[in-house]
């Protein structure tokens, strides 16, 4: 949910800032909503790079080289984040990003089934970590309309 919102706040300030400014190239939510993409997916590489360890717990024991697993989601992440913003590879990255966002789903059910907390320390409780799992197909769903 923190991700949604950084989602929104950031497309939503550009939008807002395009608007206020009158510059054209931020007014057009679709730029806008690939912008705030990269940004949090950078973001996020980011995080699983600098404190790895503290996402392992999600695939630790079910499937191996968690830590490297990791590493790995971290640096796609960056990758396809920043190559949304090159027009030439904005497809393939939007396509990988997707992948990521569907083969990190079963990591986000094993959360859910073991009532583990969410990433970055948020609650344990049922209903926040099962409510979690209705926001990946709205990740999927905004990486691909803001390629398409």
């Amino acid at each position: 949910m923190a991700f949604l919102s950084g989602l929104l706040s950031i497309g939503l300030l550009l939008l807002l800032t395009g608007y206020l400014f009158n510059i054209s190239w931020l007014k057009n939510m679709q730029h806008d909503a690939q912008i705030a993409a990269a940004i949090m997916f950078v973001l996020i590489g980011v995080m699983h790079l600098v404190t790895p360890r503290k996402l392992t717990y999600m695939i630790d024991g079910w499937l191996p080289y968690a830590l490297q697993l990791v590493l790995i989601s971290g640096i796609l992440e960056i990758t396809f984040g920043i190559a949304l913003l090159f027009p030439t590879v904005r497809t393939y990255a939007a396509w990988g990003l997707i992948a990521l966002l569907i083969a990190m789903f079963p990591a986000n059910i094993y959360v859910a089934i073991k009532q583990l907390p969410a990433p970055g320390g948020l609650p344990a409780a049922p209903w926040y970590t099962w409510s979690r799992l209705a926001f990946q197909p709205i990740y999927i769903a905004w990486v691909w309309w803001c390629v398409r």
